[in-house]
């Protein structure tokens, strides 16, 4: 997929044969913070939601040629670490990550939903405020963030009109219809 300046992307991939990527608690910070490190300097962040086996990010690239060596730098660095430190050989991940354009306003909305009720829909959780690994409490927080919440709080309103659409949570087919994992 060709990653264009200036466009929002959902971003995702998942584990090798469906495998889990974070065996610990301690591998979701370290995730985190090595996309904080390697990626976020050349876009903006606006969603996330790292499950089990698999992660999701909604973004939107600033700089192609420093997101792209970025991403790399990031994936590389993850799945090193990993491996070492579970004595693991061979590719963590499933190929290259993958991207789909968002090129519509209810493609906007859905990603943010989407992403924030995954560990709902996976029955990790019962409710989206309980999952620490994702994006969605972050929101609710007065606490200073990467997030670009004040775009998606303007685009769904305002934080209460934001809530509100994330209390309507899509059906396994409306899902399918946007994103395959």
């Amino acid at each position: 997929m060709k990653i264009n300046p200036n466009t929002y992307y959902h971003l995702y991939n998942r584990g090798n044969n469906k495998d889990i990527i974070f065996f610990e608690n301690d591998n979701y910070v370290f995730f985190l913070n090595q996309f904080k490190k390697h990626v976020l300097p050349f876009c903006e962040v606006y969603a996330y939601c790292l499950m089990p086996n698999h992660f999701h990010f909604f973004l939107r690239v600033n700089d192609k040629e420093s997101f792209e060596k970025g991403i790399k730098n990031f994936f590389i660095s993850y799945s090193k670490a990993i491996n070492k430190k579970h004595n693991r050989v061979g590719s963590l991940f499933q190929g290259r990550y993958k991207t789909s354009e968002i090129t519509s306003n209810s493609y906007y909305t859905t990603i943010i939903t989407y992403i924030h009720q995954n560990p709902v829909a996976a029955g990790l959780v019962k409710n989206m405020e309980g999952y620490k690994y994702s994006s969605y409490a972050s929101y609710l927080s007065d606490k200073q963030t990467v997030l670009n919440k004040q775009e998606d709080l303007e685009w769904f309103g305002d934080l209460p009109a934001f809530i509100e659409y994330h209390k309507i949570m899509m059906d396994e087919k409306e899902m399918n219809k946007y994103f395959e994992l």
